[in-house]
């Protein structure tokens, strides 16, 4: 279990959902994936969790498609866990976290992004399942030669334009959620991995010990 990474995905998870809902309760907007989520809550109905998956859904479809391999559909958990996990914390923070003026939201977009890309760059550690969305960002990486950095801001623009035709939750945090939360990713991602591989080190280690 741990070989998997299983802790890295749950705490990832956690994490990354806090800074989710924390970007929604600022109100100076969300993440472009985000966006389009509670855009679709404000069309449709439902809750923003419940369009996390939908959308998590569609997009696996498109990086099977890009990938010519079939549908990673064991990722929807994540999406699952990614929308349970915003509707929750959205629940917990909703009438405790409420910034009525720019200052505190900035506050609040500060953290979210931090959150965020934190969170994603923990649980990038695991191999249990990646979410649709950073799925989508490594595979164009790998492609293009591009950054983390750059092939999620491309997919951001995209996302961004269709939430904008559902009245998505679009606004100056889209733009800095869509600039700096690779950069946090990128930045996290090296000492997480000597951390994940250190772990690795010690499980097969004792691993050996017990053997003998």
């Amino acid at each position: 279990m741990r070989k998997h990474g299983v802790h890295f995905y749950i705490i990832g998870i956690i994490v990354l959902t806090l800074g989710i809902a924390l970007a929604v309760q600022s109100k100076l907007g969300t993440s472009p994936f985000d966006a389009l989520s509670v855009g679709l809550y404000r069309t449709f109905g439902l809750s923003i969790g419940s369009w996390e998956v939908v959308v998590g859904f569609s997009m696996i479809i498109i990086n099977a498609a890009i990938e010519r391999k079939k549908p990673e559909m064991f990722a929807l958990i994540t999406s699952i866990i990614t929308g349970i996990g915003i509707d929750s914390w959205l629940f917990i923070l909703g009438n405790v976290i409420v910034p009525k003026i720019w200052m505190t939201q900035t506050i609040c977009l500060i953290f979210s992004i931090f959150f965020t890309g934190f969170g994603i760059a923990i649980y990038l550690q695991s191999i249990v399942a990646p979410n649709p969305m950073d799925r989508s960002m490594i595979i164009l990486a790998k492609m293009t030669g591009w950054s983390m950095t750059s092939s999620r801001a491309a997919i951001s623009v995209i996302l961004v334009i269709i939430a904008f035709f559902f009245h998505g939750a679009i606004g100056i945090g889209t733009l800095i959620n869509a600039l700096f939360v690779g950069m946090i990713i990128q930045w996290f991602l090296p000492t997480l991995e000597n951390i994940r591989a250190n772990s690795l080190a010690k499980l097969s280690l004792h691993h050996k010990d017990t053997m003998e």
